[in-house]
């Protein structure tokens, strides 16, 4: 089979590697899409990014979905054929961490495409992967495409969980490259995935509205690209600010303590950190999902504000239910995927995907 793995820097390279049989409790999966991640971006264009740096061969990728292939002994919740959306997440389920409820910081985490351990951990983007059973999860009525928009939507459901409740506030959000447009739906989509109703009187059906729309009230949404905040505007945004055209932009936010209930930062920059916090209300949410590195944090007006900071790091459970959402029609990933690219133009890909004026979610067909 083919798989697509990184060497150093701009090393990239379609090999030849041996196919996996499945074992007990796992399935092969012929993969049909991977879009190509931040992460790695930087191990394509940096060779890691801040003190993870590749030290081998590894193959890339974690957004991925295809078809069942074979069954391995013990799977009955599958059948050959299957599209299914494939979670990257594999915790060991018996570290503390684990143990606490709190999957995402497994203590021997094995994510798809990291090069965070040594000997690192091998990605998705090949032709045939093997992977739990557990992994999989059924995306019937999407493209390949969309049920691989899966993994990018979890990091989102998973901030907004961070953030906490959403019904009738006003977010902003900095950052609008794949994250950050996936965080305006989340945002505004924070209710129910599915809803069973039992008398449907004028109050249960409008508890059906409340729960199913029980997201922000309002979002904002700034960036430093036109093209970019033509995303958000897409997605729902209902304002865009254009810092590179206004870089007080969001000044007016700030008066009277500030405006907002919620900030997704989704930039990993610190001039973005910043001038979200001034435009949050005391007792305001920070949710901090961008990772650009290390960030001087202006920790008087956090202090003064009452703000609180909450970090967002990947996602567990909430991977089903980005894959309800998008079967339900709640949430519409198509406008994202700008390019496709057959595996044998994964380098072109490649460079599609760096070049933020042309690409937001760039993904490669392996079928």
């Amino acid at each position: 089979m083919k798989a697509i793995v990184i060497h150093t820097a701009k090393d990239l390279r379609i090999e030849e590697l041996e196919t996996e049989k499945p074992g007990p409790g796992e399935v092969e999966i012929r993969l049909a899409a991977g879009g190509i991640c931040g992460s790695d971006l930087h191990y394509y264009n940096h060779g890691g990014f801040g003190t993870v740096r590749l030290k081998e061969p590894m193959i890339l990728g974690h957004e991925v979905s295809g078809h069942v292939a074979a069954l391995g002994e013990g799977v009955s919740d599958l059948a050959i054929g299957d599209l299914v959306a494939v979670s990257p997440s594999r915790p060991c389920g018996a570290c503390d961490y684990c143990l606490k409820g709190l999957p995402n910081h497994c203590f021997h985490m094995r994510f798809y495409g990291s090069a965070m351990p040594f000997p690192h951990i091998q990605g998705a983007f090949r032709e045939r992967l093997v992977a739990k059973a557990s992994q999989c999860v059924k995306a019937e009525g999407l493209s390949a495409g969309e049920a691989a928009m899966a993994e990018p939507l979890s990091v989102t459901l998973h901030a907004t969980r961070r953030a906490g409740e959403m019904l009738g506030e006003r977010v902003l959000v900095t950052g609008c490259g794949p994250i950050g447009t996936l965080s305006i739906l989340a945002a505004r989509r924070a209710g129910a995935a599915e809803i069973v109703a039992a008398g449907c009187g004028p109050i249960g059906t409008l508890s059906i509205l409340a729960a199913r729309r029980a997201g922000a009230a309002e979002i904002v949404a700034a960036d430093l690209s036109e093209r970019a905040l033509g995303f958000a505007r897409a997605v729902g945004a209902d304002r865009t600010v254009n810092l590179s055209e206004d870089r007080d932009g969001l000044v007016p936010f700030s008066e009277n303590k500030g405006t907002f209930d919620v900030l997704y930062e989704c930039s990993g920059a610190q001039p973005a950190l910043v001038a979200g916090i001034q435009a949050l209300r005391p007792r305001g949410v920070i949710v901090q999902l961008g990772l650009g590195g290390d960030m001087a944090l202006p920790m008087m007006a956090i202090t003064a504000k009452e703000l609180d900071l909450r970090g967002s790091f990947r996602f567990h459970e909430e991977f089903a239910t980005a894959v309800k959402l998008m079967q339900g029609g709640l949430i519409d990933v198509k406008p994202l995927i700008t390019h496709t690219l057959p595996l044998g133009e994964a380098l072109k890909a490649f460079e599609i995907a760096s070049d933020k004026g042309q690409s937001m979610k760039t993904q490669i067909a392996f079928a």
